[in-house]
């Protein structure tokens, strides 16, 4: 499994690394930037890390502390390398903004802050919970994407414009999912199980809030600034608040 990874990522990473020499040859002052941040790299893993401590260190030994915990992730589980690969590629084919890898990659908040979280998730499960909640702090404070460690998140991700993004303790979210910015998505009461779980491939609108011990099925759309707090079959829409449901591939209840 982690030869495959190291494999997808590896192609990744040339593709990366072309569009960065390209992107530099046509601008020699941003080629400056571009060496640091890619080209001064070896492999995908280590200007991911880098990235990302980039992002969220604060002065030299702050960044130092983030890439390192960064690369120790990356190091420990091979895999979550794929999962970033597929979370960029998820970008390219979902934005019709852009066409390359660079951008996003080096741009969009989102997905730095996806791959903090993924590094902080894995911190969380090796027990060093609070390295792993200093990563959370400060990914909202700086990205203003606030995500738990303790919350499950699938692969090919797209966190879209992403400012005001909540994401709590026990949220499962499945792969191929969309989320815009605004988004809230947590438990509705005291216990920290009644989170709610988001299916494969479901897009979330902006400003919408999901809350409770909930089913949210694959295929599944939720409209912007709808509250859902009640299960959503696959493949219907939720709209409203209270949310109700429309365009469902069979006759449904509302939410």
């Amino acid at each position: 499994m982690a030869e495959a990874a190291i494999t997808a990522s590896d192609g990744l990473w040339q593709q990366v690394r072309s569009e960065a020499q390209r992107a530099a040859d046509a601008d020699p002052v941003f080629g400056k930037a571009l060496a640091t941040a890619i080209l001064a790299h070896d492999d995908f893993a280590a200007a991911l890390a880098d990235l990302v401590g980039q992002r969220l260190g604060s002065g030299s030994a702050g960044r130092t502390r983030f890439t390192s915990y960064s690369r120790d992730a990356f190091r420990g589980e091979p895999d979550l390398i794929e999962t970033a690969s597929r979370d960029l590629q998820a970008i390219a084919r979902r934005d019709p903004a852009i066409a390359d890898l660079l951008p996003p990659l080096l741009h969009y908040k989102g997905y730095v802050a996806l791959q903090a979280w993924r590094v902080s998730n894995w911190l969380w499960r090796h027990d060093h919970h609070d390295a792993a909640l200093l990563f959370q702090n400060e990914a909202s404070n700086l990205l203003q994407i606030s995500i738990h460690p303790a919350a499950s998140i699938g692969s090919s991700v797209y966190l879209d414009h992403a400012t005001g993004i909540v994401i709590g303790a026990n949220v499962v979210i499945g792969d191929e999912v969309t989320i815009l910015q605004s988004v809230s998505i947590g438990r509705r009461g005291e216990l920290p199980t009644r989170s709610p779980r988001i299916g494969r491939g479901v897009y979330i609108g902006g400003g919408a809030t999901i809350l409770g011990d909930i089913n949210i099925g694959d295929f599944a759309k939720i409209g912007a600034g709808t509250v859902v707090t009640g299960d959503v079959p696959a493949g219907c829409t939720a709209i409203g608040n209270p949310a109700r449901l429309t365009n469902c591939p069979e006759p449904a209840t509302a939410a």
